[in-house]
């Protein structure tokens, strides 16, 4: 099996932590959609990461979609099996994803669109959507903190990919002083062997 893309994409290294966290061996090529784009064309024509080849040469993509094959794989899963739990870590999924997004965004407007094409008011519209979305994780972190007793599952490992990856590349349009509960689980997770075996960068 193996993980192809960069480990400074979110989506890639959330895929690569849940491999870890489910003992799945594999390799990793870090092919990148920009600087290597025709190499990984020749592995996945959509180009898009994470890419993910399985045993038996199917090509996956989509950290989510690599997720659930991997846990049908594993015979467990990183989220709760109640209803009303797994609900819950859903939403803290989904609001990290949506952080993902709006980093991306954020990123790509500035380093990809010559600055006299870039449009401000989109550009604000994405930075409240971005400051949106910590301030929905900080609120659910308020109201039922995520554990820290050395361990982690795919909705901790979601908002800490989310969070440390916003700070990499979009820091300067966020107010990290307005997250303190969503900065102080990162930095935890950050610090779990887990994650300092998988770096941004």
């Amino acid at each position: 099996m193996k993980l192809i893309g960069m480990l400074d994409s979110p989506y890639v290294r959330r895929v690569a932590l849940t491999l870890k966290r489910l003992d799945i061996p594999f390799e990793h090529e870090a092919l990148s959609v920009f600087r290597t784009f025709e190499q990984f064309q020749r592995i996945n024509p959509v180009v898009k990461a994470p890419t993910l080849i399985c045993d038996d040469g199917t090509v996956l993509m989509d950290s989510c979609l690599i997720i659930d094959y991997l846990e049908t794989l594993a015979g467990r899963s990183l989220l709760p099996a109640a209803p009303q739990a797994r609900a819950h870590d859903l939403r803290l999924i989904g609001l990290a994803l949506a952080a993902c997004e709006k980093s991306v965004q954020i990123y790509y407007e500035y380093q990809l669109r010559p600055a006299e094409k870039q449009h401000e008011p989109w550009l604000e519209r994405v930075r409240g959507q971005l400051a949106a979305a910590y301030g929905e994780l900080e609120r659910e972190l308020e109201q039922r903190p995520l554990a820290t007793d050395g361990g982690i599952d795919q909705a901790g490992i979601s908002l800490a990919v989310a969070w440390s990856f916003t700070q990499l590349v979009v820091a300067e349009h966020l107010d990290a002083a307005r997250f303190p509960r969503v900065k102080a689980f990162a930095e935890y997770a950050e610090g779990l062997e887990l994650f300092v075996s998988t770096p941004m960068v």
